[in-house]
């Protein structure tokens, strides 16, 4: 069956590979399964044929015959448990993948995400300025956490997983501030993510879109 994605029509950061859909397609290209993508303006993601897909009007949304699934987390755990490539055939190795996609958007994702508001959505509050050392001291600390975790093996459970690829999604959203080149061990490991050719392919296909 036709896998179909929905993507931005025009993406908020110009191609840069920080929409979510660019997770997905990375999935994709990891266990090698072709898809369509679905492109929504803004507006179209509140009307109410897109609001059947993601009743919170976001993308992506992912569509595989009568199956409808949206959140990231949730696709990208749905492709790695159908298609051999991401997630370790040991039941153990398997149980951690999957923790760590849950420690990348549980755990890392919330405070990176505050960065982003703090410094854009309410970059023009009173309080903003004074919030925003918090929130950086707040992703130092994960930082610091997930960095004497990782140490200096490759990837965080052994060989490359469905946890990898989210903890690197995740952390790509700080490179814009230059906090992640303060742990060089994350940032190395964000690069290999990216020199992946699954994730490049994905990247080149959300770029050309917002060319």
């Amino acid at each position: 069956m036709t896998i179909t994605i929905t993507a931005f029509e025009r993406s908020p950061d110009g191609g840069k590979g920080l929409a979510r859909d660019t997770r997905v397609r990375w999935a994709l290209e990891e266990v090698a399964r072709p898809y369509e993508v679905r492109l929504v303006s803004f507006r179209a993601m509140k009307e109410p044929a897109h609001l059947a897909l993601h009743p919170f009007g976001q993308i992506p949304t992912y569509e595989e015959g009568d199956l409808v699934l949206f959140e990231t987390g949730a696709i990208v755990l749905h492709i790695a448990e159908r298609h051999a490539g991401l997630l370790p055939p040991d039941t153990d190795a398997r149980a951690r993948a999957i923790m760590w996609m849950f420690a990348a958007v549980n755990t890392m994702e919330p405070p990176i995400l505050e960065l982003v508001t703090v410094k854009i959505l309410e970059s023009d509050k009173p309080w903003s300025q004074a919030r925003l050392p918090l929130v950086v001291d707040r992703i130092r600390n994960r930082l610091g956490q997930l960095s004497s975790r990782l140490g200096d093996d490759d990837w965080l459970d052994g060989t490359f997983s469905a946890g990898d690829l989210m903890m690197v999604s995740v952390l790509l959203r700080l490179r814009p501030s230059g906090i992640l080149d303060e742990f060089p061990n994350l940032a190395a490991y964000v690069a290999r993510g990216e020199a992946r050719p699954g994730y490049k392919r994905a990247f080149d296909a959300q770029a050309a879109i917002n060319a």
